[in-house]
Formats: structure tokens, C-alpha cells, sequence
């Protein structure tokens, strides 16, 4: 699941900016990438695809708020008991890897443009949104300057113009049921129980 709304998260990010910057281009203006490769031979750009900007997962939280306390579900007559849905918040990095400068922060500011723009996405505001999302929510999220020296420091990259954006309501399910019972419909009352 993931995988799923970080693939439809470029898509539409690549989308809008494609639009700001150059519809004619078939080159990905943005793409999933790990950091750490950021100054290897795989890093964003230097992989032969001409994507300079990127997407990767920095960190990933259990959002316990979201989370129902019920283990079982009810239906058709019985109770289906299996684990509750867990409820995720990805944060994201979305950085730029350009030998313009100027430009790697005219590509920054259309992505916080992008968010300003659509913040929340729904199956219905959008289609294409995998099966099993229900809503994708994103936060900017702001960094002290000890936090972004830990973060590139963890890393092991230089900085680069960067932002970081929280990712709410990612859920996570596996569909297995733990048993089955019957409801209970109605109580009777065993007569001795009561006279003694």
C-alpha cells in the first residue's frame, strides 16, 4: 500500500509540474528515490533518467488516534474477529538535485505550490487513486535547524533545497480473519437458577 500512494503521489506531482515547466518533455521531473543514494551513481539525476527531483520516505509513524479499539467486525448474522487496521503517517522528503541553483528552488517552490493547490485527496477528487486508500491528507512539516542537520546527517548526504511533508491515513489491513462466532440474539434464563 505503500508503494501504491507514493507511485500516485509522483504521478501527480510529476503531472503538475510537467505543466509549470515544460508539457512538451517526456523526461519525469520527479521521481521515488532513496537519499542516501544521493551522492552515489544512483542517485536522482544521475540514474540516465534527467529527474532531478525527488521523493523518499523518511520515517513512518502508527497514527493510534485513528486506530479503532475493536477487534471484531459484524455482519450477516456473526462476528468476524480479526486485528483492527493500522493507520499510518509516512513523512516525506522531497528534495532537488539541480546544477542551477536558482532553478532547483524555482522546482521546490512549484512542489509547495502543488500541495498548497491539493492538500487532500479523495477517490472522489481523485480517480485514479488506488483501491484501499481512502483519503491521503499532507502536512508541511518544519524542521529546526538541529532536526535537518540530524536528518541529512543520518542520511549521509548534503543538503540540498528540501522540504518535508507528513502523509496521513495510509491504512495497512490484512483481510485474514483470526475466527467466526454467532451473535448472541437472546438470553434465557434457567428458572432454578432464579428459585434457589
Amino acid at each position: 500500500m505503500i508503494d501504491q500512494a507514493l507511485d500516485f503521489l509522483r504521478v501527480q506531482l510529476d503531472n503538475y509540474l510537467r505543466m509549470k515547466l515544460d508539457p512538451q518533455t517526456s523526461t519525469p521531473f520527479i521521481q521515488l528515490a532513496n537519499i542516501a543514494w544521493n551522492d552515489s551513481e544512483t542517485a536522482a539525476g544521475s540514474a540516465g533518467d534527467g529527474s532531478d527531483a525527488f521523493i523518499s520516505l523518511i520515517n513512518i509513524e502508527e497514527d493510534r488516534i485513528s486506530k479503532p479499539q475493536e477487534n471484531y467486525v459484524r455482519g450477516n448474522g456473526s462476528i468476524l474477529y480479526k486485528n483492527p487496521k493500522i493507520y499510518l503517517n509516512l513523512y516525506l522528503l522531497f528534495g532537488v538535485n539541480l546544477s542551477d541553483y536558482t532553478e532547483s528552488l524555482k522546482r521546490l517552490s512549484y512542489i509547495i505550490q502543488f500541495f498548497q493547490y491539493r492538500n487532500v485527496f479523495t477517490p472522489l477528487t481523485s480517480p485514479t487513486l488506488p483501491d484501499g486508500i481512502e483519503e491521503l491528507i499532507f502536512d508541511l512539516e518544519t524542521l529546526t535547524f538541529q532536526d535537518l542537520n540530524n536528518l541529512w546527517g543520518i542520511m549521509g548526504s548534503k543538503y540540498l533545497p528540501s522540504v518535508v511533508y507528513k502523509m496521513r491515513l495510509i491504512t495497512i489491513s490484512e483481510e485474514f480473519a483470526q475466527g467466526q462466532a454467532g451473535l448472541i440474539m437472546e438470553l434465557s434464563v434457567n428458572e432454578k437458577n432464579i428459585q434457589g
